[in-house]
């Protein structure tokens, strides 16, 4: 049985879309009968103080200690210690595979350790970590460090016997950085259909709470609260929207660092009223918050970032059989066609936002049609179980390389 070792910046019990990523990829592998286990970081904040971890059948170590010292070193540092950890791992638990997953400090910690013990490394690149310190506002685009991090990630890129990114947007971007195309595969955020079935039914109880009508046209936001996220156009579009559409509400479940901003943009509405927040909720209620929204919107802006990385949020709805709008920046773009799958409107622009949400409800008459190719698409496209197989093939062309005496060399991945 080929053992796959899974480098990561966290993991279970942490939810984040990165954790619920590397969860569905885990349990994919291990239905295709691979032994995975996963390795984090000394920037996994877990509670637990335990050496190993078991979290839904999953396997996670942890990397001893904390980083200390200035920039550079302290990352250096990082690097070095998940090395060591992987390594002692490695004398009881010999994986065939070492797959890391960005940031660059887990990449550069995984290929020091599968160097020293012969193993093929397979790096994963989720989103360029630079770019989404910039969109999350803790770096800036052009600075040293936005640089060092950009420079560190292509020397793994070159190093990595072979690569994959989530989206054809990362991929160019590699290409356009002098690397082989050929070794560079497409792994596109998907999703466990095991784990969605019928939509639940409306959740009338939570309803009630909120003061949400059942003629109600709701629209929502379940995510992150993050300024690249744009929610503050969304709150801005309510008004134009609610001209065409006077009932309209919005629904806002989540929280972070713009949560406080958004609330006072929300208080300056001539109808306050429109905009509901209901804080951060146990993911094990996100559910109920679904039953209640006619229309998801995701308006990021227009950045790098955003150009750049496909989200899960767009795919996890049209799974559920919901409706879509988002703002038509690259990253949407890959994931839906507008008027087919899901409806698409300009970014940074709250009165396209609003016009288009109200094509979205002038257009219900094809809501059910909307939603059956949405769920097509994710089937055929963004299914965990099918596309789990291209990191087999992949595998198994490393290995067969090893075998035959060709060293670690890279090869053709799957686009």
């Amino acid at each position: 049985m080929t053992r796959v070792l899974h480098v990561l910046d966290h993991s279970l019990p942490l939810h984040s879309g990165y954790t619920f990523r590397t969860r569905a990829i885990l349990k994919a592998q291990q239905a295709l009968g691979l032994e995975v286990r996963g390795i984090t970081g000394l920037r996994h904040s877990g509670e637990g103080t335990s050496s190993v971890e078991t979290v839904d059948g999953l396997t996670f170590h942890r990397t001893p200690g904390e980083a200390s010292g200035p920039p550079g070193v302290s990352e250096a540092r990082e690097m070095a210690a998940l090395s060591a950890s992987i390594q002692a791992l490695a004398k009881d638990w010999r994986p065939d595979i070492i797959h890391a997953h960005s940031p660059a400090l887990c990449g550069g910690g995984a290929w020091r350790a599968a160097s020293a013990l012969g193993v093929p490394l397979v790096y994963e690149i989720r989103a360029f970590w630079e770019d989404a310190a910039v969109g999350n506002r803790t770096g800036t685009e052009g600075s040293v460090k936005y640089h060092l991090t950009r420079a560190l990630e292509t020397q793994i890129v070159k190093r990595a016997d072979a690569v994959f990114t989530i989206c054809q947007g990362l991929r160019d971007d590699l290409i356009e950085r002098g690397i082989n195309p050929g070794k560079i595969g497409i792994m596109p955020n998907g999703v466990d259909l095991s784990l969605f079935g019928d939509p639940p039914p409306r959740d009338e109880a939570l309803a009630g709470g909120l003061a949400i009508g059942p003629d109600t046209p709701l629209i929502g936001y379940i995510g992150s609260f993050y300024a690249y996220e744009g929610v503050d156009d969304l709150i801005a579009a309510m008004p134009h929207l609610r001209r065409e559409q006077p009932d309209a509400r919005l629904l806002l479940v989540g929280a972070g660092e713009m949560d406080a901003e958004w609330r006072a943009a929300a208080a300056k509405l001539p109808e306050p009223e429109a905009v509901i927040f209901t804080g951060r909720v146990p993911h094990s209620e996100v559910e109920r918050y679904y039953s209640l929204i006619d229309v998801l919107a995701y308006p990021r802006k227009h950045s790098r970032l955003t150009d750049l990385v496909t989200p899960l949020k767009p795919l996890e709805a049209m799974a559920q059989r919901r409706i879509v709008a988002a703002s038509n920046v690259g990253g949407h773009r890959e994931l839906m066609k507008h008027g087919e799958t899901g409806f698409l409107f300009a970014p940074d622009d709250p009165a396209a936002c609003a016009a288009a949400l109200h094509e979205v409800f002038e257009a219900r008459g094809e809501w059910d049609a909307i939603r059956e190719r949405g769920v097509a698409h994710v089937r055929a496209r963004h299914d965990w179980a099918a596309n789990a197989r291209r990191y087999q093939d992949v595998y198994h062309l490393l290995l067969a390389n090893v075998n035959r005496g060709d060293g670690r060399a890279a090869l053709t991945a799957p686009a």
